[in-house]
């Protein structure tokens, strides 16, 4: 009999791979399903993006393998990109790699640090990949809280408090999904010092920075962080690139160095068209910034006044591609988004995905029209 590997007995399939399926069936018998669990951009990127990658068709080298660390002036762009929005200062050569999708940077960076029975501490709530690919190396997940009253930022002197020998990697992740909390100065820099104190390679992950966000940050900026962080960003919301899979990690040297070692044997480089797009976008103006995020505002507006109709509460000074609202008292998500699917054919991520501080909380996408939220608000009323 073959057996399958023990690993897999630590994870489950992505809740949204699962309950997308349900959501396909519901759709296949006629249901008017609107979809507002997924963070899917359904604008198209910038047109010099898909300009560049027609163009790139008629190059010599457009269908060989591509370099394990991408092309030079993608390199350039990436740290070109970072120099200019959150002002720090890179090497396109050693500093910068670019990925699939920061996704897999996820597993890259906890193949290329973590050992079995290290321990990494992962947010609550938070992306439930940093749980499962921690599962899958053998490291073990050592959640810390997130709770509304802290502003969704970590409470260091509870983490002081505790056991901390075996931990090798914290996860982080501002502007925070799925609650659109950012991070102040004073956070990030207590965070630098944390790992310092503790010897923790700390990644934020940081692809919605420039999604209805004022004051876009990178953790790299902060004095001391290239010595204990990482950051990975992606280009999927930011361009509306998200199946593009254009991401990358960015830091010192030597960590770069080390996540190379298992990338280069994942994959055989990005096809070179991808490549090309993603240099164009990341040269876009500001104004693709202020267009992007006008539709945006319009979208959230309504998300609002669904979220009102539904008597969930929310704060209007979160940022991101989500809207993040609390559920009436003892009211539980998964229930309450099964029944508002059931009763007005519309999908809501529930918050229990993200971690148990989710209960009692919905995350609505901005990844919809005008049109779609306007009828998913007559739906409810």
């Amino acid at each position: 009999m073959i057996t399958f590997a023990n690993r897999l007995n630590t994870v489950e399939e992505y809740y949204f791979s699962k309950k997308l399926r349900e959501v396909n069936l519901l759709k296949a018998q006629g249901k008017p399903i609107i979809n507002l669990g997924i963070g899917s951009p359904d604008l198209e990127p910038p047109a010099s993006v898909i300009e560049a990658l027609n163009e790139s068709m008629k190059d010599a080298v457009a269908h060989k393998y591509q370099s394990y660390q991408g092309l030079p002036e993608l390199r350039e762009a990436m740290v070109g990109f970072y120099k200019e929005h959150f002002g720090v200062s890179l090497s396109p050569l050693t500093e910068v790699l670019p990925l699939m999708g920061s996704k897999e940077g996820i597993m890259h960076i906890s193949m290329a640090f973590l050992n079995e029975g290290d321990e990494v501490l992962i947010p609550n709530p938070g992306y439930p990949t940093y749980e499962s690919v921690t599962k899958l190396v053998g490291a073990k997940p050592v959640f810390y809280d997130l709770v509304a009253e802290n502003d969704w930022c970590p409470d260091l002197m509870v983490l002081e408090k505790s056991d901390l020998s075996k931990v090798k990697l914290m996860w982080i992740s501002y502007p925070h999904m799925p609650t659109g909390a950012t991070a102040s100065n004073k956070v990030f820099e207590d965070i630098i010092a944390f790992a310092k104190r503790h010897h923790i390679l700390v990644v934020n992950d940081n692809p919605y920075s420039f999604v209805l966000n004022e004051y876009p940050r990178s953790i790299l900026k902060y004095k001391g962080a290239k010595d204990v962080c990482l950051e990975l960003n992606s280009l999927s919301k930011t361009f509306n690139m998200a199946g593009w899979r254009v991401g990358m990690v960015l830091g010192k040297s030597e960590y770069i160095d080390a996540i190379l070692k298992v990338k280069s044997n994942m994959d055989s480089g990005m096809f070179y068209g991808i490549q090309k797009g993603a240099i164009e976008a990341l040269k876009c103006s500001k104004m693709w910034f202020i267009s992007l995020n006008s539709v945006y505002e319009e979208r959230r507006q309504k998300v609002w006044e669904l979220a009102t109709a539904l008597n969930c509460s929310y704060d209007k000074s979160a940022t991101g591609l989500f809207v993040w609202a609390k559920l009436p008292p003892f009211m539980k998500a998964e229930k309450y988004i099964d029944m508002i699917l059931k009763e007005h054919s519309i999908f809501i991520a529930p918050g229990t995905i993200f971690g148990s501080n989710g209960e009692g909380y919905i995350r609505f996408s901005l990844c919809a029209t005008v049109d779609e939220l306007e009828e998913a608000i007559a739906r409810v009323k």
